[in-house]
C-alpha cells in the first residue's frame, strides 16, 4: 500500500475473524517492527510477549474471569474491598502501571466524545449498562483475535522506554494494517501481570506496559468507527 494509504486504514479494530495469522507473518510484522522502530540510543528498551493457540485461550478465560470480578468487586461495599486486598484477591489489578487515570479536565472532553460517539455506532444507549459492561468485557477477550501480544518497556529508562514501547507499537500497527491485518492497542490488558508470567519468562525489570489484539478485520459495524481527531493547528503550540 501507499504510506498515506496504510494511515488511512489505519484504525481500532475491536471484532476479529477466526482466520488465523500465518507464524511467518506475525514474525515478518515483528522483525520489521523491530528493524525499522527508532529508540533512545538504539537501546530497544522494550520486549513483546506473543501469545497464540492454547495460551491465548488460556488468558483469554482468565482475564475474562479476573474481569468480572474485578466489577463485583468495585459494587462491593468498603469493607468488602479491604478483605479482598488484604486476601489478594485476583481480581485486583497487579499490574505494573494503573490503566484507568482521572482524565483532566483538557483532555475529558474527548475521552467522553469518542466513547459516547463509540456507543452511539454499536446502538449501545448510556443507561444499557449490560450491553456496556459487555463491550467492555469484549477487552479481555482480545475481541476474539487470533494473536494477543503484550508489550513491556524497561524500567531503567523511565518514560523513554514508554516513549520508544509506543513508537514500537506504532510501526508495528502500520505494518500489520499494510498486510491486510486489524489491530487495536489495549491499555486495559495491562491490568493484570501474573497471568502473563505463567506462561513467560518475563525479563527482569521490564514493566507491562498494554496489550495488542491482532488479526482479521471481521466485517462489522464496529470497525467502521473512526473517532475525530484534532488538526493540527490545534495541537501546535503557538509562538510568543
Amino acid at each position: 500500500m501507499e504510506f498515506n494509504d496504510v494511515l488511512d486504514a489505519r484504525r481500532s479494530t475491536r471484532a476479529f475473524t477466526q482466520q488465523p495469522v500465518p507464524d511467518t507473518v506475525l514474525d515478518a510484522l515483528l522483525d520489521r517492527a523491530a528493524t525499522a522502530s527508532p529508540s533512545w540510543s538504539n537501546t530497544q528498551p522494550y520486549q513483546v510477549a506473543v501469545a497464540t493457540g492454547a495460551v491465548l485461550d488460556d488468558l483469554r478465560g482468565e482475564l475474562s474471569r479476573r474481569f468480572e470480578r474485578l466489577s463485583r468487586l468495585q459494587k462491593a461495599p468498603a469493607w468488602k474491598k479491604a478483605l479482598a486486598a488484604l486476601r489478594r484477591d485476583p481480581g485486583l489489578p497487579d499490574g505494573d502501571f494503573r490503566p484507568v487515570v482521572d482524565y483532566p479536565d483538557d483532555l475529558q472532553p474527548r475521552r467522553v466524545a469518542t466513547g459516547r460517539a463509540l456507543y452511539q455506532q454499536l446502538g449501545i444507549g448510556r443507561a444499557d449498562k449490560a450491553a456496556r459492561h459487555q463491550q467492555m468485557a469484549a477487552n479481555f477477550r482480545f475481541f476474539d483475535a487470533p494473536v494477543a501480544l503484550f508489550v513491556f518497556a524497561h524500567q531503567g529508562l523511565d518514560v523513554y522506554s514508554v516513549l520508544d514501547a509506543g513508537i514500537f507499537l506504532q510501526t508495528l500497527m502500520l505494518a500489520a494494517t499494510d498486510q491486510g491485518l486489524g489491530s487495536c492497542a489495549q491499555g486495559a490488558l495491562g491490568l493484570w501481570r501474573s497471568p502473563l508470567e505463567k506462561h513467560f519468562r518475563i525479563p527482569a525489570r521490564y514493566q507491562l506496559l498494554c496489550g495488542l489484539s491482532l488479526g482479521y478485520r471481521a466485517d462489522a459495524t464496529v470497525n467502521t468507527f473512526q473517532p475525530d481527531k484534532l488538526p493540527a493547528s490545534a495541537l501546535r503550540i503557538p509562538e510568543r
